[in-house]
Order: structure tokens, then sequence, then C-alpha cells
């Protein structure tokens, strides 16, 4: 686990501590040690939310593109899977050992019901994750998979999946966007954060 940190410390703390020679290491405990010495790094729990939010910022910039597309069936089709995936992985969470028995796929939402459906399934997550502690982000989480088996992953981890997931069906849909005529928008996350200078 290196978080995405090869040019901080974290990377010469997750290298040379003594601890990687030991067959228990525990590489979570690592780096939980390191962003407790970190008065000025940012906290995962703040990490998971702003990627929300960034993924809430394209995913809406993308929508309005949908909106005028001529053939507008398979992009809806995506997004509404995008929804259902968050709702689905959430109620996972919460009624475990119960099966929510949720579909990724339906329902498929009309174009007007896109917008409030996804502010709910994003809203849900937000506050979630608001509730949980830098800790409780490391700890796995239980729920019945796609097989009906119990299975088992760190709560960061699924957040992340939603967030990567998304990146995905985008790429989907832009190509969708380009076929049918129309220029897709910029929406790569660079673009939230970089300033021309001059």
């Amino acid at each position: 686990m290196i978080l995405m940190l090869m040019d901080f410390p974290l990377y010469e703390l997750l290298t040379d501590d003594t601890d990687l020679h030991r067959s228990s290491v525990n590489i979570r405990e690592i780096c939980e040690r390191y962003f407790k010495q970190q008065n000025c790094g940012m906290e995962m729990k703040q990490y998971l939310i702003d990627t929300f939010r960034f993924n809430d910022h394209a995913n809406k910039m993308m929508l309005e593109k949908i909106k005028q597309l001529p053939d507008k069936s398979e992009a809806v089709k995506y997004f509404s899977h995008l929804i259902n995936s968050q709702n689905k992985w959430l109620k996972r969470i919460q009624v475990y050992p119960e099966d929510p028995k949720m579909d990724w796929w339906e329902p498929m939402y009309k174009l007007e019901e896109l917008e409030p459906e996804w502010d709910k399934s994003l809203q849900a997550w937000i506050d979630f994750l608001k509730t949980k502690s830098e800790s409780d982000l490391m700890e796995e989480v239980k729920f019945v998979g796609y097989d009906g088996a119990h299975w088992s992953c760190v709560l960061k981890d699924i957040a992340l999946q939603l967030n990567y997931h998304s990146i995905h069906h985008r790429a989907q849909v832009q190509t969708i966007i380009r076929q049918q005529g129309l220029e897709p928008d910029f929406i790569d996350y660079i673009g939230t954060k970089y300033k021309r200078l001059g």
C-alpha cells in the first residue's frame, strides 16, 4: 500500500521500516503511523470525500452533454448504473449479513431522474464517510457478494472502487458522445486544479 505517495516520506517509511522484514508486517499500521506523524498531510477521509466531489463535478458535466444526444438510451443506462452501484455498495455494507438483492443495472432511470437520484446516492456516501474515523476507513467490512458468499474488503477501497468505476464508465459515455457527433467536454481532474500564469 503506497497510496500514491511515492514522492513523500511515507515511501521511505514503507521501504526502510524494519517491520517490513517480519512476516507479521501490517502495512496499514505503518501508513496510519505515518499519517499521525504528519500534521499537514490530508487525511484519508477528506481525500475520499474530495474524490467523490470531483466525481460529482465530472459526472454532472457529462450529464449536461447527455441531454444533448440524439439517442440518449445507452448513456442513460451507464449513468443509471453508476447510481445503482453507489446505492448497492452502501446497502451491502449497512445490511450485512443480509443480502440487499439489488441490481447493478436496474432500475434504469428517466433522463430527468438522473441528477436527483445521483445526488441522493452521492450524499448518502458522503454522510456515511463523515461518520467514520480514519481507523474505521482502514478496517475490513463484510458483505454478501455476487455469488451469495461472504466477502470482506477494506472500507476505503470500496469508496475508491466507486470513484475509479465512474472513470471507466465516463470514458464509455464520452465515446458515445463523440460517436453521435458532439464534442465531449474536458473533464480531467487536472482541469479543476491547474491555472494559467500570465
